[in-house]
């Protein structure tokens, strides 16, 4: 089985929340992407992209936070690049 090569966490947050739940649910997410990633044998802080992505969903917005390493990375960049 091929190991993977990124990781995707999603949170919907309604547009209503204030500022510090807003800002302490992004901080939730990164550290259990930390621990999603220690979990499948990748070291966070090392060879690891990071990206956020926000989507409206009307009342409400869906934060996705992902991660990328390996051949996964290698394309993000490549893209980003162009």
């Amino acid at each position: 089985m091929a190991k993977p090569t990124q990781a995707h966490i999603t949170k919907m947050i309604s547009k209503r929340e204030s500022e510090f739940f807003r800002s302490r649910t992004l901080k939730q997410t990164e550290y259990y992407m930390g621990a999603k990633l220690l979990e499948v044998g990748v070291n966070p802080n090392q060879g690891v992209i990071y990206r956020w992505k926000t989507v409206d969903k009307g009342a409400k917005e869906e934060w996705t936070y992902s991660a990328y390493w390996g051949e996964s990375r290698t394309k993000i960049e490549a893209e980003e690049a162009r």
